[in-house]
C-alpha cells in the first residue's frame, strides 16, 4: 500500500513553501548567434513589400521582377505523386540518403541529356531543393577565413552559405563586354591563392547568359590548377533557346575531379514548390554533403520521391514544349522592347530576360519608377551584386500579352525616346 495513504496523508505535492505563482516572469533577453549577424538582407523581401502595397491599393500591378514558374506541374507528374501517396511504405522514414531509385532515374536522365555517367550510390545525393546544397556547399567545404570565389552580378543565397560557413567572398565580375563570363586572369593572385571553392552558373541568373565548352574546359584547368571545387549551378539547364543546347558542366573531362553540379526540378517540371534537387559528381563532395545532411534530414517524403522518378524517366514532351513557351514569350518581350526602342541582347537562356537601365537612373530608381508610374514590377541589378548596377532582371513568367502589356506601359512613359 502507498506509504502517504497508510498515515493518511495527501499523495499530491505539498506547494505551501513554493513561491507564488503570480510572481512576475521576466522575459529572457534572446540573442541570436552571431552567425545570424552575418547573413546578407534580403533583398527581393523590399521589393515584393513595394508590390504588394500597390496592389493593396487596387493597382493592376505585373510582376516581373521574381522568378516563380507561373505554369503548373505536369499532370502525369501529380497523378504519379497522388498514387504514390496511398503507399504505405512513404509513410515511414525513408533512408537517409534517399530512395535508390531516385538516384538511378537523374542518372539515366543525365545519361541521357548531356552523355554523362554518373553512379547513383557515390555520384549523386538528393537534395531539399537546389537551393539548399547551394548553401550547403560552402557549409561542408569552408572553414572561418577561406575564400570562395563568387559570380557578380550572381544568385544571392550563394552569399548566404558563406557566410554561415564564416568564410569570405570574392567576386568574379561578370561583364558584358567578355558575354557575362567570368575573367580568371584578372582575378587577384592573392583571392586565387585562399579559394577553396567557386559558384558559376550557366544558363545565368540573373544575365541569361549561356557558356561554351571551351569556357567550362577553361574553368577546369584553372579549378585544377589552384585547388579549388568548382559548384555549377545549373537550375537553368533545360531551357535554352535558338536551337542551343546548354552545356552541362559535368560533360566536359575532368570535370568530376574538381568540383559537382546542382540540378533541380523546380524550373525543368514546374515543380518549384515539390523542393526536389541534386548533387552530381565528384563522390568525395557528394559523401560530405550526404553526411551533413544525414545531421538535419531523413531525406524527401517518398510519395515526392516517386513523382520525381516519374518525371525524369517519362517523356520528355512536357519539357520540350516548356522550352517553346519561354522561347516564344522571350520573342514577344524583345519584338515590344524594340518597338519602344529599349535595345538590349535578346536572352540566350534561362526564363529571364537582363535589359540596361537608362543612364540618369540607378537600377533601384529605374524599379521604383517603372512600378510607382507604369505599375510594372522589375528585379533591380543592384540586388544581384555590385556590376549588377545598370541592369533591371525581367522574369518570362507571364502570357505574352501581358509581358506585352508590361512593355506598352514603360513605353507611355517615354523613357527611350531618341
Amino acid at each position: 500500500m502507498n506509504e502517504n495513504l497508510q498515515t493518511g496523508r495527501s499523495a499530491l505535492p505539498d506547494h505551501s513553501q513554493s513561491p507564488s505563482t503570480n510572481a512576475p516572469i521576466r522575459p529572457l533577453q534572446i540573442e541570436a548567434a552571431s552567425r545570424m549577424a552575418s547573413l546578407p538582407s534580403q533583398f527581393f523581401a523590399g521589393l515584393v513589400k513595394k508590390a504588394n502595397a500597390q496592389i493593396a491599393q487596387g493597382h493592376n500591378v505585373i510582376n516581373l521582377g521574381q522568378g516563380n514558374p507561373d505554369r503548373p506541374t505536369p499532370p502525369h507528374i501529380v497523378k504519379s505523386l497522388q498514387e504514390s501517396a496511398e503507399n504505405p511504405l512513404y509513410h515511414k522514414y525513408p533512408p537517409f540518403s534517399g530512395y535508390g531509385f531516385l538516384k538511378e532515374a537523374i542518372a539515366a536522365r543525365y545519361r541521357e541529356d548531356y552523355g554523362v555517367t554518373l553512379d547513383p550510390e557515390t555520384e549523386v545525393a538528393i537534395l531539399f531543393g537546389g537551393k539548399t546544397g547551394l548553401v550547403e556547399i560552402s557549409q561542408c567545404l569552408l572553414n572561418p577565413g577561406d575564400v570562395c570565389l563568387v559570380p557578380d552580378p550572381g544568385y544571392p543565397d550563394y552569399w548566404s552559405g558563406v557566410a554561415l560557413a564564416g568564410a569570405e567572398m570574392a567576386f568574379m565580375p561578370l561583364r558584358e563586354d567578355n558575354a557575362f563570363l567570368p575573367d580568371y586572369g584578372s582575378l587577384s593572385e592573392n583571392d586565387v591563392r585562399r579559394a577553396k571553392l567557386m559558384f558559376i552558373n550557366y544558363p545565368n541568373n540573373p544575365t541569361a547568359s549561356t557558356a561554351s565548352e571551351a569556357f567550362y574546359d577553361e574553368t577546369i584547368a584553372f579549378a585544377a590548377k589552384n585547388g579549388i571545387v568548382v559548384a555549377s549551378d545549373f537550375a537553368y539547364g533545360a531551357i535554352g533557346f535558338d536551337g542551343s543546347r546548354p552545356v552541362s558542366f559535368l560533360e566536359r573531362p575532368g570535370a568530376k575531379e574538381v568540383g559537382v553540379e546542382f540540378y533541380t526540378l523546380s524550373k525543368t517540371y514546374n515543380m518549384a514548390g515539390w523542393r526536389v534537387g541534386f548533387a552530381l559528381g565528384n563522390p568525395d563532395i557528394i559523401r560530405i554533403i550526404n553526411l551533413m545532411q544525414d545531421h538535419m534530414y531523413v531525406s524527401l517524403f517518398g510519395g515526392i520521391q516517386a513523382a520525381a522518378a516519374t518525371a525524369l524517366t517519362a517523356p520528355q514532351d512536357c519539357v520540350h514544349e516548356l522550352r517553346a513557351v519561354y522561347e516564344s514569350r522571350r520573342n514577344a518581350l524583345f519584338g515590344a522592347l524594340n518597338e519602344i526602342g529599349w535595345e538590349a541582347k535578346p536572352s540566350e537562356g534561362s526564363f529571364f530576360a537582363w535589359l540596361p537601365v537608362p543612364r540618369k537612373y540607378s537600377s533601384a530608381e529605374f524599379a521604383d519608377l517603372l512600378l510607382n508610374e507604369a505599375k510594372v514590377v522589375v528585379a533591380p541589378g543592384i540586388g544581384f551584386g555590385t556590376h549588377g548596377e545598370g541592369y533591371v532582371r525581367l522574369g518570362l513568367l507571364t502570357g505574352e500579352e501581358r509581358l506585352q502589356e508590361a512593355v506598352r506601359r514603360i513605353g507611355e512613359l517615354h523613357l527611350f525616346d531618341k
